[in-house]
């Protein structure tokens, strides 16, 4: 993607002309829409799972700089609630960009660059969940050190904020654009 207005750390939402659908479309009526559906409502719980999550690994990472939490337990809710928002998101964006996002251009191709965009932005959420990844690892890796596991906590804590205002950025994006496709052409796009 050349156009720098439209990279996932600069946008503040999608073109106007890729909002379109959304407009005839609005969030507020796609649960009453005919073809709001199994796939919409999974789709979309996908999408809230990943910002609950987010939203829990903030907390834990303020609760242990605060010390409401030990060490010990923040070390297994990091390991097991870290490793399943990577490996889940990772999937997701896999399914979205090799199986819905093909099919969703196909239907609607003046909305293709929409597209091309969401596949550009996990590619820069890739990079922001190495850097998760990395940091998460450095404070389970520290040992009996109660400064150092502190330390690394807020370096974390600092890469997890960066990382969810990306990531709602895209998530808002994705769902104004995916979500009205899938409606507008029901259960049918994918038989």
């Amino acid at each position: 993607m050349t156009d720098k207005t439209l990279a996932l750390d600069t946008r503040s939402g999608l073109p106007d002309a890729l909002r379109a659908l959304v407009e005839n479309i609005p969030r507020d009526s796609w649960q009453s829409h005919p073809n709001f559906d199994q796939l919409v409502s999974f789709w979309l719980e996908r999408h809230m799972m990943f910002r609950k999550l987010m939203t829990m690994m903030q907390g834990d990472a303020r609760d242990l700089i605060d010390k409401r939490l030990d060490q010990r337990d923040y070390a297994n809710r990091l390991g097991r609630f870290g490793g399943m928002f990577v490996n889940e998101l990772h999937g997701h964006h896999q399914i979205e960009d090799h199986h819905y996002f093909p099919v969703l251009a196909r239907a609607e191709p003046e909305f293709a660059r929409g597209f091309e965009i969401l596949d550009t932005d996990h590619h820069a959420i890739d990079a922001t969940l190495n850097r998760f990844v990395e940091h998460a690892n450095a404070v389970l890796q520290s040992g009996g050190d109660a400064t150092l596991f502190h330390d690394r906590t807020g370096r974390l804590s600092e890469e997890m904020t960066a990382m969810a205002r990306l990531l709602d950025r895209h998530l808002e994006d994705e769902e104004e654009l995916v979500a009205p496709v899938l409606l507008k052409h029901g259960p049918a796009l994918f038989s």
